[in-house]
């Protein structure tokens, strides 16, 4: 279960940000999840809830936002978003394409009191 470590990293930068800034308590976080991250929702819900506790963001609200892959088709030269990894190019068809982005979790924004 990966999710738990990616959660772990999360909650990591959440603390960092908030002894940076002096925040007492987190009361939403914002996480952005690639189309290719291979992560299943409940799971990062049910490991950040765990990896929250006893930190400034135990008990927060968890927002998830999911974002397409970023994809080059090598057969019509064009930028195309893409949701699964074996996709094709959903212009031309084709299926030369490199992935650049959409396997990632990030913190995309935190809310604090």
């Amino acid at each position: 279960m990966h999710e738990l470590s990616l959660c772990q990293s999360a909650v990591e930068i959440i603390q960092q940000q908030a002894e940076q800034h002096g925040v007492k308590r987190v009361t939403g976080v914002w996480l952005e999840i690639g189309a290719l991250s291979c992560v299943e929702e409940s799971a990062v819900r049910f490991s950040f809830d765990i990896v929250c506790q006893h930190t400034v963001a135990q008990g927060c609200e968890l927002h998830i936002e999911y974002r397409p892959a970023q994809a080059w088709c090598w057969d019509c030269s064009r930028a195309v978003e893409i949701t699964q990894h074996d996709a094709r190019c959903p212009q031309c068809d084709g299926a030369n394409l490199r992935v650049d982005t959409g396997d990632s979790l990030r913190v995309k924004s935190i809310e604090v009191e």
